[in-house]
């Protein structure tokens, strides 16, 4: 089991529209980052900068951000690209963030 975080920008007033599409995350990408070894997803903001902070367990190869080539992932990319900083292809600017402490 590896854990990865990445952190993405949330586009100024926005909090309460991401988390509500959160909320009601549609039921097959849900069922895709099951399948796809994502066992664990959480996200935090900090309020100050609006920056994401994303956490997953994964088991197997990528998590989350290894699945943009599928049409349900490219779809919610599209559906959130008005709340949150995207590339041109509507996914959303992320950075990997490195792990340096961890405690079990």
């Amino acid at each position: 089991m590896q854990r990865l975080a990445f952190k993405m920008y949330l586009n100024d007033g926005r909090k309460e529209e991401y988390r509500k599409r959160h909320h009601a995350l549609w039921p097959e990408l849900h069922l895709m980052l099951k399948e796809s070894g994502v066992s664990e997803y959480s996200i935090f903001l900090d309020e100050e900068t609006n920056i994401l902070f994303a956490f997953q367990k994964v088991s197997g190869e990528g998590g989350s951000q290894n699945l943009g080539n599928t049409e349900i992932v490219q779809k919610w990319w599209a559906f959130m690209a008005d709340v949150m900083k995207t590339n041109p292809d509507n996914s959303p600017v992320s950075i990997p963030l490195e792990e340096v402490f961890y405690m079990e």
